[in-house]
């Protein structure tokens, strides 16, 4: 493994590198570099570990100078790695929302999850099992808690709408904001000339299209220059993403109470309905960014997230059908 393909340094002594989930710059793991110190921001599952710790001894980091390990949330594409991970740095905290700190000292409700959806093989070879974090390492992240490394702070912002248990970080040192899944998804794939294009996250099984949409507009009166995506990486124009991907989440809401209008509540066929919709809608929003590729290539990069994206649609609107009124649950 050649770590210096799988890195880029993004400035400011940020660096992103592949965790090697699903294919090539899909899922980032952040390296923050300050002074001769470090913080890591999202593992990635299991098998993005050996990866994060060849990164940062290339880049002269000793495990024992990692001060934070830091979560957007705790799904595993994000932080499936991260007990694995802890194990090799001996003087990192791991940092999280209150809601996911259960989760990182006793997993076992995740894993459980995660073997129901795709089975045990199939778990395993994906995501790997994740391992407890010591709870004496976790510092819990609520809304405006910082982080200091070396100087430099970082400021954990409440970002439901994606997940409950969600938070972006702010750099104060450059202003940019690291999202996780709540600025949405941009694969590289898609730019053109330059122009990076971004879609919503709706994926199992706490989508809030109201709670997506503060949270978007939060992000957007911070005014950051550049976001930094698990999905992937480091964007700039945030004011244009931001204003498509609200006119995006208005459109997702939509095709959802259009399609229990039309298919009522049985997921044999709201789900089919939901997964049509959803292609349609990311073709339609690609084609209309400028992509010049074709339908049949659009449908294989974006395979995995219209599946997902409908699986979320579904499940917001059975929640929303048993707690009318109710966005928060």
């Amino acid at each position: 493994m050649d770590v210096r393909t799988l890195m880029q340094h993004l400035g400011h002594g940020v660096f992103s590198v592949d965790a090697g989930y699903v294919r090539p710059r899909f899922d980032a793991v952040h390296l923050v570099v300050e002074s001769d110190r470090a913080a890591v921001i999202d593992t990635g599952t299991r098998d993005a570990v050996p990866r994060t710790l060849a990164a940062l001894q290339a880049l002269g980091i000793a495990p024992a100078q990692v001060d934070w390990v830091v979560l957007t949330h705790v799904h595993l594409d994000h932080a499936g790695g991260a007990g694995h991970l802890m194990r090799s740095l001996p003087a990192a905290r791991l940092a999280v929302h209150p809601r996911g700190v259960a989760h990182m000292t006793d997993p076992a409700r995740l894993w459980a999850g995660t073997v129901a959806v795709y089975g045990r093989e199939e778990a395993e070879a994906t995501y790997g099992e994740p391992v407890p974090v010591d709870p004496g390492r976790i510092e819990p992240l609520p809304d405006g808690a910082t982080l200091r490394l070396a100087g430099r702070t970082f400021e954990a912002l409440d970002a439901p709408g994606h997940a409950r248990h969600h938070v972006a970080i702010r750099d104060d040192a450059t202003g940019h904001v690291f999202t996780g899944d709540t600025f949405g998804i941009s694969y590289r794939e898609l730019d053109v000339d330059g122009r990076a294009f971004a879609f919503p996250s709706s994926t199992p099984v706490q989508f809030d299209p109201d709670a997506l949409r503060a949270t978007i507009r939060r992000i957007l009166a911070l005014r950051p220059e550049a976001v930094c995506l698990t999905h992937w990486s480091k964007v700039e124009d945030v004011p244009r993403l931001g204003a498509g991907l609200l006119r995006m989440v208005d459109r997702y809401e939509a095709l959802g109470l259009a399609s229990l209008a039309a298919e009522g509540a049985d997921p044999a066929r709201l789900l089919p309905a939901l997964e049509r919709g959803m292609d349609t809608l990311l073709l339609e929003e690609a084609a209309a960014h400028g992509s010049p590729l074709a339908p049949a290539e659009l449908r294989r990069l974006l395979d995995l997230d219209i599946r997902l994206n409908a699986a979320g649609l579904m499940s917001w609107l059975h929640a929303r059908r048993s707690a009318p009124g109710d966005t928060t649950r």
